[in-house]
């Protein structure tokens, strides 16, 4: 039987809210049971369902599971042929292993700056970062945001580049109808506990291409496609998913977009009650456009002082993190004035899929309170 979502509504005022809330339930705890039962431990049958559950979901032919988004980047890099001395194109504003990925095959990383009323990649700034060495772009659609896809497609076609989505924030948001991360050479996705689709940590890797596709299972394993009667194809590792963590898997995908409707919800509240002050301003999300606002993102005019505020009220935020350029080894002496809006003041509020509404009025009303005194 389906585990119904639930969202705990009776914590007192005096309970700390945590910046983000999930869970994992009953369901999924009985699943990992029964994997462990059947001996289906590593990478195996649970894991193959769980892939062609994500690729029927996402309308895509290839998914490949794997430790971590940031592995998925990596094995889609390594599938492309990213080496020493090329040149990869991505935001100022992503999570560093966006960097780290192509930085550890010997690339080199090109940033680029990020709009200004959104911290995603503005396209209009990719030629002019375009040289004879650059080999890919990784768009990044951050909190679930859609990117002008067209137009990086068309510079891609126009270069003879390869596109591979960083999607970690964006699994199951559209950009013209279509799923973030499945219309690209390649789309990358986390499965890391503060993500839509939570196993715990793993990731996975979708694509169209079958080549791509080829190279990428064979990455996972060693470069192999048998362990026991193996020949030695091209480099690769070991970066096997777990039938257990797909167990987990297949349970949370059930329950996905449940998890969607609720995350919509609880961006709008916080849009009704953020709307009058002056503190705190909502970074868009388009819901409309069938973007999914996993976190909810805010700038602040004094953004420390508000965190020490709201910990005083036991309420837990997480400030946004660092700009890439700030990174001394990607040794980037440019400029990044939109970037660097949201590296200092940027701010992510209490939210989640089993955030309660009652923690969130409460967030509002320390907000409230916050702005009132600050005008005062």
């Amino acid at each position: 039987m389906k585990e119904k979502l639930k969202v705990n509504n009776h914590l007192t005022s005096n309970d700390p809210i945590s910046w983000w809330r999930t869970s994992f339930g009953e369901e999924a705890a009985q699943a990992t049971a029964d994997a462990i039962r059947r001996e289906c431990i590593s990478l195996g049958p649970i894991t193959e369902e769980f892939e062609n559950r994500l690729s029927k979901a996402l309308g895509v032919d290839y998914c490949v599971a794997t430790t971590s988004g940031s592995t998925a980047i990596l094995m889609a890099l390594m599938a492309i042929g990213i080496k020493e001395g090329d040149e990869v194109i991505v935001p100022n504003r992503t999570w560093i292993a966006t960097a780290h990925a192509p930085l550890m095959l010997g690339a080199k990383v090109v940033l680029v700056d990020v709009l200004p009323d959104k911290p995603i990649m503005d396209v209009s700034q990719i030629r002019k970062k375009i040289t004879s060495r650059t080999k890919a772009i990784i768009p990044v659609p951050l909190n679930g945001r859609a990117l002008m896809m067209d137009e990086i497609w068309k510079i891609a076609r126009e270069h003879g580049l390869y596109v591979i989505e960083d999607a970690a924030q964006g699994l199951f948001s559209k950009y013209h109808g279509k799923y973030m991360g499945t219309e690209s050479d390649a789309g990358c996705f986390s499965l890391s506990t503060a993500k839509l689709l939570p196993t715990g940590q793993g990731g996975f890797v979708v694509t169209k291409n079958k080549k791509i596709y080829d190279h990428l299972k064979r990455i996972r394993m060693h470069g192999v496609d048998d362990v026991i009667n193996c020949t030695f194809y091209q480099m690769g590792f070991n970066f096997r998913f777990t039938d257990v963590l797909a167990s987990i898997g297949l349970v949370q995908l059930g329950r996905v977009f449940e998890r969607i409707e609720y995350m919509r919800k609880v961006y709008l509240k916080y849009k009704d009650g953020l709307e009058s002050l002056s503190c705190v301003k909502l970074i868009p999300v388009e819901i409309a456009n069938e973007e999914i606002p996993i976190y909810i993102e805010v700038l602040c005019k004094a953004r420390e002082p508000l965190i020490h505020f709201l910990a005083s009220q036991h309420i837990q935020t997480r400030p946004f993190y660092p700009c890439l350029n700030s990174a001394k080894h990607l040794n980037t002496p440019d400029a990044f004035p939109n970037a660097e809006v949201f590296g200092s003041g940027g701010l992510v509020l209490p939210c989640g899929p089993q955030q309660p509404f009652e923690n969130i009025d409460r967030v509002i009303n320390a907000l409230q309170h916050f702005d009132s005194q600050r005008s005062s």
